[in-house]
């Protein structure tokens, strides 16, 4: 007979009979998501960049003002703050949302970064590409680099703004879900999108320009803290938003949604309320391979802990295997990087965290320590997962 499997077996019984039964009719409908109106939409938890939801979010579509979003991160990372920003013959009259820029006047860039992203003004955005990038198409260049370093593959930019000018200005709203996620963990970006009033110079002017962000969530929704709207007559509405609550952030991205403020809103209600943050690894979590160079288990440990948004069924299908960099691991170079430890929903692949090896002890057997009664029921159902 074989043990192993029969232990095995007799394990999953007992568990579930321990543990009970889940009414797989209730925990659906309480796991389904809201419907929206929108015709494409993403939710990513952005600290981690996992997308938690997508409907049509490969689809490549207009994205109207949400555009700015990286016309900003680009000039926040290619500018400073503090630079006097001189207004081009360019940027005076562009149409649509304006924040009354004139040919010569004198802003920092920071105060553009505020028309650009609380009052979506156009002649902002294309002061700010002039003042970046030297020309319109010198900042677009720009921002595609950025768009292709951060993994925006359905994604191509021809202008600074977002407006109609042409059909090879596109974005996805997963595209959009990651650029916005990438642009939140900048705490500049993060200043901006969330001000909810701002008063910036005016030159030649009496008073100082007053800017209150459209964004209307940063009223309506517990937590929301960014990050764009946008319109355009093909477009039509479309809404980058962000809330964070009890230390979790997630962001929205709606395309072409005629209730965007409701469809966001129930995204991140979702979000909350379906995923939660788990520490899959902790730092210094031990794990052993059998693999070494007298044939002896070899102790490895995390480097970093790692922590993953999961819904509750899918903690239960974590699986974690050791990859090491090299055929031979010797307790010799203990201290050293030896491998991963890689992390996986079922057979996908999530995550991986690197190792090194330990010094303390050859064996687990050899330092004395005894594997606990729930060690040991792990390794039957892991079935020797650890191995190399």
């Amino acid at each position: 007979m074989n043990v192993r499997k029969y232990l095995s077996g007799a394990l999953v019984v007992f568990l579930f009979f321990l543990l009970g039964t889940p009414n797989v009719a209730s925990v659906k409908a309480a796991s389904k998501a809201p419907g929206i109106s929108a015709e494409a939409a993403a939710l990513i938890d952005v600290a981690s960049g996992r997308i938690l939801y997508s409907k049509n979010g490969s689809k490549k579509m207009r994205i109207a003002s949400l555009t700015k979003t990286m016309t900003a991160i680009v000039a926040i990372e290619n500018g400073r703050l503090e630079d006097i920003v001189s207004v081009p013959k360019e940027a005076v009259g562009v149409e649509g949302s304006s924040i009354y820029l004139k040919n010569g006047e004198k802003l920092t860039l920071e105060e553009l970064l505020y028309g650009l992203m609380l009052r979506s003004g156009n002649d902002a955005a294309v002061t700010v590409a002039h003042h970046i990038g030297g020309s319109v198409p010198g900042f677009v260049y720009l921002m595609n680099e950025k768009a292709a370093m951060i993994g925006m593959s359905h994604t191509n930019f021809t202008n600074p703004h977002g407006l109609d000018d042409s059909n090879m200005h596109y974005s996805t709203a997963e595209d959009m879900a990651k650029l916005s996620a990438y642009a939140l963990k900048n705490p500049v970006f993060r200043q901006i999108v969330s001000t909810k009033v701002k008063n910036i110079s005016w030159e030649g002017e009496e008073y100082d320009r007053r800017l209150q962000n459209k964004n209307k969530l940063l009223h309506l929704y517990q937590g929301a803290d960014g990050v764009k709207t946008g319109y355009t007559k093909l477009a039509k509405r479309c809404l980058a938003s962000s809330a964070t609550r009890d230390g979790r952030q997630l962001a929205t991205i709606t395309l072409n949604a005629p209730d965007d403020w409701n469809d966001s809103m129930a995204l991140m209600d979702w979000g909350f309320q379906q995923f939660s943050n788990v520490t899959v690894v902790e730092k210094g979590e031990i794990v052993e391979t059998a693999l070494s160079d007298r044939g002896q288990g070899i102790r490895l440990a995390a480097l970093n802990e790692w922590i993953y948004p999961l819904r509750k069924e899918e903690t239960a299908q974590i699986k974690k295997k050791v990859v090491l960099t090299e055929k031979q691991v010797s307790q010799a170079v203990a201290g050293s990087h030896a491998g991963f430890l890689q992390i996986f929903i079922g057979d996908r692949q999530i995550g991986q965290v690197p190792l090194a090896v330990l010094g303390d002890s050859p064996t687990m057997a050899k330092s004395g320590h005894h594997p606990t009664f729930w060690e040991r029921v792990w390794k039957i159902i892991a079935g020797g997962m650890w191995s190399a």
